[in-house]
């Protein structure tokens, strides 16, 4: 019975504890009055090792959140689910610009490329999902969510380094049932969630849920007059179950999900001094220009910016799931093919002036995936092994193009002066990547005692990519136009050519990879399990598929299509306990990941010729330690609080991009020693790479806490019997830097956010009120350094104070 009220358990990882909405026996009596097995801490199965099992029992670091604990605390997606998750870190810009890390790995920081991997993968359904876009849609119809963490690559067919987020979504019952759910909120917010399940026949259940969400922007663009940044969601999912015997079914599925808001927008936030002349920086420009930002405050929220804004986007696919008891075993096989359509529009310079009048790079891509997986259990013995396969194809159509303040803003002497030299300069990009992938992998479990098992998992895994990329760039006139030979210094050619420059290439790659990792736990008391893993990882290779960088001769440098695969050596150690009857878990685990290798994303500062590119980092490591603890005092109030701290640096990085303050200058001559002393020096030389070794990753607090509690009453209202309660959640994060290259002017302050919720719930019914960042503290969710070293920053801010009501039902 506790257990409809404990939404989520705390599994060496988070524990977040909040009300059960939907529990049939919701009216408990009072504490005093429940008999003590019904008092005990819940039972929360899990199948992070692919079988189902406690969560306590899984000697790794997991964190499991129920489907009813993300509705009431409005972690809507995963973008969300972070402020649950102390060790999750999740950062977007836009849907495609979206990182997911654990631990501080899992993405390079920066604009994404369509050539590397996810090290998190996310799967819904035991299905796959390639493009982190996934990642910011709402959860829909969500039963379960497990956030595993370190690497994934024994289990799961794809393999991720940092870990994994598997969501498990509710499923077809032959007994009739619904849910409704309906949220409204300032700024103009509404949310609205059904889902209805039941038999067809007698060997056939269906079952299908929608979920939309609205909400106006919480940035005022003074140009369009509008609210940007706005939610405007909406998905569907159809499963169609048929089960003929209890040996064996098949689950069919179908899902849909869009997006379609004017997003996503940036404010000013600060500008730092930066290595280019002083009249070339972004307060003399501004002035030579005539241009003034509506507000230098970031948390006045108004923006200027005067290109289109759209985020499209779109997802979806279908999937068949089939399980069969087969003699001691069960087969799984799990098909699927999945789409993701992505329709943007940017204002890459971040102000009003038409610097870059227009940057979007729509992509469309399919995926193919198809898993046959076995399980075996004995008393001595348990073992999967599966077989994985994986095909993609994703096709890219870009375009940028200069705006009528271009000529001014970027260059320098006459023809800065003329309008017409870059007014109209457009690069059109074509680009391609098929990818193919392929697994054998498997994990044995032997119980060598009651007490000590070891558990050994291998993986032998084969990548192949492919790629295509070219861009043509044509003038104002709409002429082709080309820089071999390296055109005159001072002409209009050469520079257009400083801008935008015609490039093809074709990088292709494949790599065999064998890992494997062992597991070593041990039952010291019945409720206390100790655990030490070590596993060697990888994360496979990468190609560049948003163009090459130029070498100091202005050719392209070729040799840096393709990235090497990471190479990855993992060791944790944890401990899970419970005590006080099962009322209380204290989880604890430390970790250390080093990688070679490490996949980090560089660019030079330049409008077009370089966006952003992959190269490798000589090696980085993250290290840390994780506690979480939960309290069941009683049917009346838990409470939970977990805490993490996370180091991770680059531990060798010698030929990184250089951060804005070292940026900007003239590059210093080809072997001369780079100088790093005087940062932010008008005027000064600039190294060609700085080393950043020692240097905090992106993107990653040392500190992160996360605390809830909830206290309830038994009430009769409305000749309704059922619980009054009051709710509080809350997380902090200290500061960490936003730029690749960690930058004086990219530093994040720390923050803190808390939220309350109170209402009434009873048999079938749920009534409450909320509100969200309840003390209104002003945070910034991202910095972007502005494109050309001008020394500006923009960034997006966090949502201000936020408070609504919502109403469930169930029936």
């Amino acid at each position: 019975m506790i257990a409809r009220f404990l939404l989520l358990a705390s599994v060496a990882g988070v524990s977040i504890i909040t009300p059960g909405a939907f529990a049939q026996d919701a009216v408990q009596p009072a504490a005093g009055d429940v008999q003590q097995p019904n008092v005990r801490g819940e039972v929360i199965v899990v199948t992070a090792r692919r079988r189902q099992e406690t969560a306590q029992e899984v000697p790794l670091a997991i964190s499991v959140v129920k489907g009813d604990s993300i509705e009431a605390t409005g972690n809507f997606n995963i973008v969300k689910l972070q402020q649950l998750a102390p060790t999750l870190q999740v950062y977007t810009t836009n849907p495609r610009n979206t990182s997911v890390n654990i631990r501080g790995l899992g993405v390079p920081f920066g604009l994404t490329s369509d050539g590397f991997e996810q090290g998190v993968g996310i799967y819904v359904d035991d299905v796959y999902n390639s493009r982190v876009a996934a990642a910011t849609f709402d959860f829909l119809d969500v039963a379960q969510v497990e956030v595993l963490r370190g690497p994934q690559g024994t289990l799961y067919g794809k393999n991720t380094t940092a870990g994994a987020i598997n969501i498990t979504t509710n499923q077809p019952t032959f007994d009739f049932e619904g849910r409704a759910e309906l949220t409204v909120g300032n700024l103009n917010y509404k949310q609205a969630k059904a889902a209805v399940s039941g038999p067809l026949t007698d060997t056939i259940a269906a079952r299908i849920a929608i979920a939309a969400t609205t909400r106006r922007g919480t940035l005022y663009n003074v140009t369009s007059q509008r609210w940007i940044n706005e939610q405007d969601n909406l998905g569907i999912r159809g499963q169609l179950l048929f089960k003929p015997n209890d040996d064996f079914s098949i689950t069919l599925s179908g899902d849909y999900s869009k997006q379609d808001p004017e997003c996503c927008g940036t404010t000013f936030v600060r500008v730092g001094k930066t290595q280019r002349a002083l009249a070339r920086q972004y307060d003399a420009l501004a002035v030579a220009q005539n241009y003034v930002a509506p507000s230098r405050n970031p948390y006045d929220r108004l923006s200027d910016l005067d290109s289109n804004l759209n985020a499209g986007n779109k997802i979806g696919g279908v999937s068949a799931k089939a399980v069969w008891n087969v003699g001691p075993g069960t087969l799984t096989s799990v098909t699927a093919w999945r789409f993701w359509d992505w329709k943007p529009e940017n204002d890459r310079d971040f102000t009003g002036l038409s610097i870059v009048a227009k940057s979007q790079n729509p992509s469309q891509q399919d995926q193919y995936s198809q898993e046959f997986r076995y399980n075996y259990e004995s008393e001595k013995v348990d073992f999967v092994v599966g077989l994985f396969g994986f095909k993609q194809r994703i096709d890219t159509q870009g375009t940028e193009q200069q705006g009528s303040a271009a000529s001014q803003w970027s260059l320098t002497g006459a023809l800065a002066n003329d309008p017409s030299v870059l007014e109209g300069l457009t690069a059109s990009n074509t680009q391609w990547l098929k990818s193919t992938s392929v697994a054998l992998f498997g994990q044995v479990s032997w119980k060598a005692t009651d007490a000590l098992t070891i558990q050994p998992g291998a993986r032998l895994n084969y990548d192949k990519k492919s790629g295509f990329y070219e861009r043509i760039v044509t003038n104002g006139a709409g002429a082709i136009i080309s820089c071999t030979p390296t055109p005159a210094a001072g002409s209009v050619l050469a520079a257009q050519c400083g801008v935008y420059q015609p490039q093809v290439s074709a990088p292709s790659d494949s790599a065999w990879n064998f890992t494997y990792d062992l597991n070593v736990n041990y039952k010291v008391a019945r409720d206390v399990l100790a655990y030490a893993t070590y596993a060697k990882s990888f994360k496979t290779l990468g190609i560049n598929q948003n163009g090459l960088p130029l070498n100091a001769d202005n050719t392209v440098n070729y040799d840096a299509g393709t990235v090497k695969p990471e190479s990855v050596n993992h060791y944790e150690i944890g401990l899970k306990t419970q005590f006080w009857d099962r009322r209380a878990t204290f989880n604890l685990s430390a970790f250390r990941t080093d990688i070679k290798n490490f996949q980090a994303t560089v660019n030079g500062g330049q409008f077009g010729t370089v966006r952003g590119y992959l190269a490798n980092a000589e090696r980085v490591r993250s290290q840390g330690i994780e506690a979480d603890f939960k309290i069941v005092a009683s049917n009346r109030f838990t409470a939970y609080a977990n805490a993490a701290y996370t180091d991770a640096q680059y531990k060798k990085f010698t030929n990184a991009p250089c951060p804005p303050e070292l940026s900007g200058g003239t590059l210093q001559p080809p072997g001369q020693p780079a100088d790093y002393s005087q940062p932010g020096v008008p005027g000064a030389l600039s190294p060609r790479q700085c080393d950043i070794s020692g240097q905090t990753l992106p993107g990653v607090s040392k500190w992160a806490f996360s605390y809830g509690a909830e206290y309830n009453i038994p009430v009769t209202l409305l000749a309704k019997e059922g619980q009054a309660y009051l709710g509080v959640d809350g997380n902090y994060r200290s500061h960490w830097n936003s730029n690749a290259s960690p930058s004086i002017y990219t530093d994040v302050k720390g923050y803190a956010l808390t939220n309350f919720r109170a209402g009434f719930r009873g048999e079938g019914f749920d009534i409450f009120g909320w509100v969200r960042n309840a003390f209104d503290v002003d945070y910034i969710e991202n910095l972007q350094v502005a494109p050309g070293n001008t020394g500006l920053i923009a960034g997006q801010v966090g949502d201000p104070q936020t408070w609504g009501g919502t109403i469930k039902v169930l029936f």
